[in-house]
């Protein structure tokens, strides 16, 4: 039983330096053929956002806010994907993996 708790210890000490390192974990995503970029950090939190110069006019605006939006949605569709990678890579073997049961929301 100690032994159980000892690797649960070191599971949790594991987890919580990999969140950590979410913060590092970086991907940009573009709409409209690069005219928007946004990149995301993996807690996903937009970091930052390159907007074309010729997208700035009033009349475009519902059309750049489409694309911005598209641009985040796509940059956290990637940093989820990496994250759950970096998860998984850093509690690799203290984490028994049992079909059907999905410890993805722990992160």
């Amino acid at each position: 039983m100690m032994k159980m708790m000892g690797k649960l210890k070191e599971a949790q000490s594991k987890i919580k330096e990999a969140q950590e390192k979410l913060g590092t974990i970086k991907t940009t995503a573009e709409s409209g053929a690069g005219l928007v970029k946004a990149t995301v950090n993996g807690k996903k939190q937009l970091i930052a956002l390159e907007i074309d110069k010729d997208l700035i006019k009033p009349e475009d605006e519902q059309m750049m806010k489409d694309l911005i939006i598209a641009a985040v949605n796509m940059a956290l569709e990637d940093v989820d994907v990496l994250a759950k990678e970096e998860m998984k890579k850093s509690t690799e073997g203290l984490i028994p993996n049992i079909p059907g049961m999905d410890l993805g929301g722990m992160f």
